[in-house]
């Protein structure tokens, strides 16, 4: 008996050593999380005549990566104006780039961001500030300019926000998007998109699909239709910011910030639409039949669904697009972690105090099989002037194996023809080039000759496969379309994650005549917080400011 009761003392012990010096990065279910690319500070490729002494067109500690896409040869990132001194919005570097701190190059050319150095003209094929950027399957990047500049200092509307269309075989943009001021708000602040393409037919070359996108500031959800060149706005109390949780916590930081809806993410099997504000713990849905049926009647309200809460606020959120597994982020745990509604399934796919601090964008690319990308950064000390130069502040995080993989092309049959993710090399123009730095560059075709590159199947002996394996090999792939599936019925008998409580399934807004029902799993009552006829949140974060016809540009 006392052998016995000196091991239980023994195993004690280190269970207590093991909870009070819990480890720096813990991973469930095999999960490799490895580093891209990591940055101290963000630079850039000038040209020889950029003032980078000037502190308001190059202040390196105030700029902040918020976007990311994955492309086949290149990775996107964007950088908005959220301070003065960011020279480029929109910037990428090469997916074979060895080494820490690449130069950031001026996406496609230094002449689309004048605004950096105020010489813009809003007529002008240029951007002013891009929060989020996607590809798709045509292989054109979506480039959302929400036209605002200084939006975290003095909000100056520079111009009216806008989406441009890159084809990414030329770098030459294909379509400018214009929103009308019908659906533009005094401190619209277009943050975020999602481009479906569920109906799009494939002779239609992504012209008629879908675009969602958030308005942070003004609360709402702008829907765009390619096909018809149609745009309209939906709101609804769930998009704006509750005041309980305008305060985040990352670590010993603490900062307060009023943000409306802004992580999105889309199942296409499911079609729907997930998104959530930054200040607040919930997560909501909606159908994309109920956003793309127009602007709502009279009366009528928008059916958005809670689907659950989180441990604490977020602002990353991805979606797999196939299977239904949902990726976010919550900003208090540090962590990484997926939940699948339709089985109740949770994993706690990372956490790591140092590397994920601000998840800012959750990406799932078709043109990287199964693995899952994550932005990070310390965008809270960017946000409290309180920044260390001399310590990573940037990181490009990849963990594979954690999207469920396609099928063969033979083995799917259903919306073959309307998803084309492996587009075929397209025929084009070679760009006049000159000398001037600011010229857009002629497109090299060497680019696309590593198509001729073989195939290895290797992987490591864990099964994982890393960043490096995958550069060496993704060139001559094809991506294969969706497999469509039947949804599963929720398994309620699966544990709870710590950082999702997930209701009992999906369940409408209540009418407000109606007594509200308890939604959690642990008997939390849902309330809403935010006034549904309280539309002016101006105040609550920025100073008033001018419509962008009454505001001068300076010179």
């Amino acid at each position: 008996m006392r052998k016995q009761s000196n091991r239980s003392r023994i195993w004690c012990m280190v269970m207590l050593a093991f909870i009070s010096e819990p480890p720096q990065t813990l991973a469930l279910h095999s999960s490799y999380m490895e580093t891209v690319k990591q940055w101290d500070l963000l630079n850039y490729n000038f040209p020889w005549d950029y003032p980078v002494a000037n502190k308001n067109f190059f202040n390196a500690e105030n700029i902040v990566a918020t976007g990311i896409e994955v492309g086949y040869d290149r990775i996107f990132l964007a950088t908005p104006r959220l301070f003065s001194g960011v020279p480029a919005t929109l910037s990428s570097i090469s997916r074979d780039s060895y080494g820490d701190s690449p130069v950031l190059s001026a996406y496609p050319a230094w002449s689309h961001h004048r605004a950096g150095t105020n010489e813009y003209n809003c007529s002008d094929i240029g951007l002013v500030s891009v929060y989020r950027i996607r590809i798709d399957s045509c292989n054109r990047l979506w480039a959302l300019d929400a036209g605002v500049s200084r939006s975290l200092e003095d909000f100056e509307i520079t111009c009216p926000p806008k989406i441009l269309i890159y084809d990414l075989y030329t770098n030459q943009v294909v379509r400018r998007i214009d929103f009308p001021t019908e659906v533009i708000r005094g401190e619209s602040l277009f943050t975020n998109i999602v481009v479906d393409e569920t109906t799009s037919r494939k002779e239609a070359h992504c012209d008629d699909v879908f675009a969602y996108i958030t308005d942070t500031v003004a609360p709402g959800i702008v829907v765009y239709d390619s096909g018809k060149d149609l745009t309209w706005r939906l709101s609804h109390p769930a998009m704006y910011p509750d005041p309980d949780f305008a305060e985040s916590r990352i670590l010993e930081h603490r900062f307060t910030l009023m943000d409306g809806v802004v992580g999105l993410a889309f199942d296409p099997e499911a079609a729907i639409l997930y998104f959530q504000p930054l200040a607040t713990d919930r997560l909501f849905s909606v159908s994309t039949a109920a956003l793309r049926a127009g602007p709502l009647e009279f009366g009528k309200d928008l059916p958005v669904k809670l689907v659950g809460r989180k441990s604490s606020q977020g602002i990353g959120l991805a979606a797999a697009p196939r299977g239904g597994t949902i990726f976010y982020s919550p900003l208090t745990e540090t962590a990484v972690a997926s939940w699948n509604p339709r089985t109740n399934e949770h994993s706690l796919l990372a956490q790591d105090k140092e590397r994920i601090q601000f998840a800012a964008d959750l990406r799932t690319p078709d043109r990287d099989g199964t693995a899952l990308y994550i932005l990070t950064s310390k965008f809270h000390r960017f946000y409290l002037k309180n920044l260390n130069a001399n310590e990573v502040n940037t990181r490009i995080l990849r963990i594979d194996g954690v999207v469920k993989r396609a099928v063969p092309l033979q083995q799917s049959t259903v919306f073959s023809n309307q998803h084309r993710f492996a587009p075929t090399r397209a025929s084009y123009e070679h760009v006049s080039s000159s000398n001037s730095f600011y010229n857009l560059p002629a497109p090299s075709a060497s680019q696309f000759d590593k198509s001729s590159l073989p195939v290895s199947s290797s992987l490591p002996s864990n099964g994982v496969k890393s960043y490096a394996s995958f550069v060496q090999n993704f060139y001559g792939k094809q991506p294969q379309p969706y497999n469509y599936e039947p949804v599963a019925i929720i398994d309620k008998t699966k544990p709870i994650s710590p950082f999702f409580m997930l209701n009992s399934g999906e369940k409408t807004f209540p009418p407000p005549h109606v007594p509200r029902p308890q939604f959690g799993l642990n008997g939390e009552i849902f309330i809403q917080k935010v006034n549904s006829h309280f539309n002016d949140f101006n105040g609550l974060r920025f100073p008033k400011s001018l419509h962008f016809n009454q505001t001068a540009l300076a010179r």
